[in-house]
């Protein structure tokens, strides 16, 4: 009994000396993490004329875009990101002095040139994921202590459920008495939420962890799950030839996996480079499939159709639109935007208790 009361204490200061050093990169990372979900929609919603467009029958062709778009801005595009869930949003292409360009795609017209954080979603987004910070080299070497702060909550969330299962009668309190007074009611709030969204808050910040920290996050799901995650084919360096032709490229592009949508272009960035075409198809919850093409004569190289992959690759492609509850409409949005927040709360009570029983060891001692 003496050793089950020391481990029990000694994981109750854990929990809460986890919770005071990282609270406040945890309370930044939910915030953040929160406006995430819908992002794009409030700075279509605040700024329409910089993010939405008319829709029209069709867009421009793809090398009339990029003509009239790297005319305008004396820049060459090294990618263009499409909108085919979206026909009402413009398009984001991304320009050599790594600024982007928001673009009608049925008229080539500029609505904005920035650089990536200057806007709503850029801003929140780099405070989420490396808080802001690049170094002399341009580097977001914040990423790892992101991470790190992602990898304690987790071990917190384990810390608290096992606290909760560990006594008898763990079911019987799982009840919240309304008529209780508030510390308690805040206690009974902490204990049963966190219980409730124990697993989707472990799994949410894995999924996070698994954008940086790729090959040990990879190697779990790899136990986890059915198979191996797959790597993408690689394509050998082309011949250059006379003159690029993106249209054809494109087209034979999409003909090769008819069912998919298209969601970026990835140009070839020295002659010598394969047009990439990152596309969705059906059976995907994001754009993971990938068709290589020759930009000068327009075969294609090589294509990789993801929704057929193995189930480890299925489960790691599907961290991105997991992690932001963008797999099953708005409802899953608007409960993955409570979740989000609900580490706030968690921080929010455990630092009040702390400090009540900080105020109420001061009391006794007087």
């Amino acid at each position: 009994m003496k050793n089950n009361s020391f481990a029990k204490n000694w994981l109750r200061k854990m929990h809460l000396w986890i919770a005071l050093s990282t609270g406040v990169f945890v309370v930044i990372l939910s915030i953040t993490g929160a406006i995430l979900i819908y992002a794009k929609d409030i700075q279509a919603l605040i700024n329409p004329h910089y993010w939405t467009v008319a829709e029209q029958p069709s867009t421009l062709p793809i090398a009339d875009l990029l003509k009239k778009v790297e005319t305008a801005a004396g820049q060459t595009a090294t990618t263009v990101s499409t909108e085919p869930e979206h026909p009402d949003w413009a398009w984001q292409l991304r320009l050599e002095n790594g600024e982007y360009a928001s673009v009608n795609p049925y008229t080539g017209d500029i609505l904005l040139t920035y650089a990536f954080d200057e806007h709503l979603y850029g801003f929140t987004m780099s405070l989420h994921r490396w808080l802001l910070y690049r170094d002399a080299d341009n580097n977001t070497t914040l990423r790892n202590w992101v991470s790190l702060v992602a990898l304690l909550f987790i071990v917190e969330v384990l810390i608290g459920f096992y606290l909760w299962i560990k006594p008898k009668k763990r079911l019987k309190r799982l009840k919240i008495n309304t008529r209780a007074k508030p510390k308690i009611l805040l206690y009974q709030l902490h204990t049963v939420v966190g219980v409730f969204l124990f697993l989707p808050l472990l799994l949410i910040a894995f999924a996070g962890i698994g954008f940086n920290w790729k090959t040990p996050t990879a190697a779990i799901v790899n136990v986890l799950s059915p198979g191996q995650i797959e790597s993408r084919p690689t394509v050998s360096e082309l011949t250059p030839g006379l003159r690029m032709n993106i249209d054809k490229a494109v087209a034979n592009g999409l003909q090769a996996l008819p069912q998919a949508s298209l969601f970026r272009i990835y140009l070839p960035a020295s002659h010598s480079d394969a047009l990439k075409l990152r596309v969705q198809m059906p059976g995907e919850s994001h754009a993971y499939s990938w068709v290589w093409v020759n930009p000068y004569s327009g075969n294609v190289l090589q294509t990789y159709d993801a929704s057929i992959a193995s189930t480890a690759t299925q489960v790691w492609n599907f961290k991105y639109k997991f992690h932001i509850g963008g797999f099953a409409g708005p409802v899953v949005e608007a409960l993955w935007l409570i979740i989000a927040l609900s580490p706030c709360f968690f921080v929010i009570s455990g630092v009040y208790f702390w400090l009540k029983r900080k105020n109420g060891k001061k009391t006794q001692c007087r």
